[in-house]
């Protein structure tokens, strides 16, 4: 794991934000909170995003709420209910475009007072997101939960990034925290989990991808708590075998506030790495990219910065080439937009 023990950050290069778009705020009526969000664009060129909503991150009767943005006449939908449990919290929704025309719905269900005590189930959509399934339990085990995407293999199996957190705390991710990864083989109807990714303060929300040689790498936001430090690194794992088997997380360069990040391989095969360029604050949201395979990169301008928090970027590039970024910003009452105009 010698790639990963000195991520290489080249000097600052521009890169204009081609538009920046609020798409919901506190005005809109699923409750104050609008927090982590995804997106993904339909086989009809509609882009879905999906989001969690309600009083706030810990309330309950939280929902997970969908808003579509026509291809056709660029508007965003009012939000719909996608998915709630009448028992438990539900949060944290993945929404995904399948290529076999199937959308996936990933979200967390919590039964206790913390994230700890969550598992995650999932729906699928054989209409274009028009009508969903009934829920089905992708993992059982407590503390399970994911934020990122699947991506296809060459193989054709889905790679499910997940993760498994401890410490039953609202103020602290147990430093046993560990990435997980779920592979669903073709043909096959049960994820198959992946060894324990382990590091220093932890491991969790991993974003992967795979590399034109076959190999697997991922960035995890790392554990801990959110108290001011210089000591938090966005933590790095490799895999060889298709995501069946990872390395030990390693350190980056890139310095973790305890946030979530994205990772995306791009058409032209650059890697565009998200995540908020600090140890302890949630700003600036910064942006690099990478034309070695993750070797060197290379930080673009920020997407967004200031006296707020940008948090939660989730990344995707549309068949058009364009690249949108979509995070949450103001107390997590805020989901908005921004298309980057790469180098």
């Amino acid at each position: 794991m010698t790639r990963f023990s000195c991520f290489l950050l080249a000097s600052l290069v521009l890169a204009g934000l081609a538009r920046a778009e609020k798409i919901l705020g506190p005005e809109t009526p699923t409750g104050r909170y609008k927090h982590p969000s995804s997106i993904t664009q339909l086989e009809n060129d509609d882009l879905l995003l999906t989001y969690y909503g309600g009083d706030g991150e810990y309330a309950p009767g939280t929902g997970v709420f969908g808003v579509r943005r026509s291809a056709d006449t660029g508007r965003w939908s009012s939000p719909k209910r996608l998915a709630r449990d009448p028992m438990y919290s539900v949060g944290n929704p993945v929404v995904w475009q399948a290529p076999d025309g199937k959308v996936w719905l990933f979200y967390v269900v919590r039964p206790g007072a913390t994230w700890s005590t969550s598992r995650i189930a999932a729906k699928v959509s054989n209409d274009g997101a028009r009508t969903w399934s009934d829920s089905t339990i992708i993992s059982w085990e407590e503390g399970m939960m994911l934020r990122s995407r699947p991506i296809v293999l060459r193989d054709g199996a889905y790679l499910l990034p997940v993760y498994h957190e401890t410490g039953y705390d609202t103020e602290k991710v147990g430093d046993d925290t560990t990435a997980v990864f779920l592979r669903l083989a073709p043909g096959e109807r049960t994820w198959t989990a992946s060894n324990r990714v382990t590091a220093r303060m932890g491991a969790l929300q991993p974003a992967v991808v795979e590399l034109g040689d076959g190999r697997l790498i991922a960035l995890c936001r790392r554990g801990g708590d959110y108290d001011p430090g210089d000591d938090g690194f966005v933590v790095a794992t490799e895999s060889s075998d298709g995501g069946r088997t990872w390395s030990a997380g390693v350190e980056t360069e890139f310095p973790n506030p305890n946030a979530a990040v994205d990772l995306l391989r791009l058409e032209d095969g650059r890697l565009l790495f998200v995540y908020n360029h600090s140890m302890h604050d949630r700003t600036p949201l910064a942006a690099a990219l990478s034309s070695d395979e993750g070797r060197t990169w290379t930080r673009l301008d920020d997407i967004a910065d200031g006296d707020n928090s940008y948090a939660y970027p989730y990344a995707i590039q549309t068949r058009d080439g364009s690249v949108h970024v979509v995070y949450t910003s103001d107390g997590r009452t805020t989901i908005n937009m921004t298309t980057l105009d790469l180098p």
